[in-house]
């Protein structure tokens, strides 16, 4: 059976390092970072935009999910509320696959190291910073990534997943 592996956290934690690293360690996989349906310029974030990209997202989940040469469809996203997994997930209910929801969380302390590290702004750090809290209760497996090596991490995820 297909398994989707969808890995959601705050900008600056980590998602995409550790789905670089996670898809090039299974056979069989693709790799989907939403941020790529964002790439756009200007940045712009209105209501056509979202449904641009919720579409966007929707149509290369359901493509790789129905190709059979690929077993794991790794996605990543900010996804912070259960109401964006619902409006992802509701579109693909007609395809049979294992869903793995985990959540990439780290202390305020680390997420502003990295973020200092890759250039991010006073107010990206503070609104990642702030972002936290919307990951503890959400219904995911959470891996803390404070103080662990990538490496690591994706042990974690590829004992979960196989």
């Amino acid at each position: 059976m297909k398994k989707l592996i969808i890995i959601n956290g705050v900008p600056g934690v980590g998602k995409t390092t550790i789905c670089r690293e996670l898809y090039k360690s299974i056979s069989d996989s693709v790799w989907l970072d939403a941020d790529w349906c964002w790439m756009m310029n200007p940045f712009v974030v209105n209501e056509e935009n979202k449904r641009m990209v919720e579409n966007n997202i929707n149509f290369l989940l359901r493509s790789y999910l129905n190709n059979s040469s690929y077993k794991y469809v790794v996605f990543n996203w900010v996804i912070s509320n259960e109401k964006i997994f619902e409006t992802i997930l509701s579109k693909l209910d007609d395809i049979e696959f294992q869903l793995y929801k985990i959540s990439l969380i780290s202390s305020p302390k680390v997420l502003k190291e990295r973020m200092l590290e890759d250039g991010r702004t006073e107010e990206q750090i503070e609104n990642s910073i702030s972002r936290l809290k919307f990951y503890e209760d959400m219904d995911t497996f959470k891996i803390d990534t404070t103080n662990v090596s990538v490496k690591n991490v994706v042990s974690k995820i590829l004992e979960m997943i196989k």
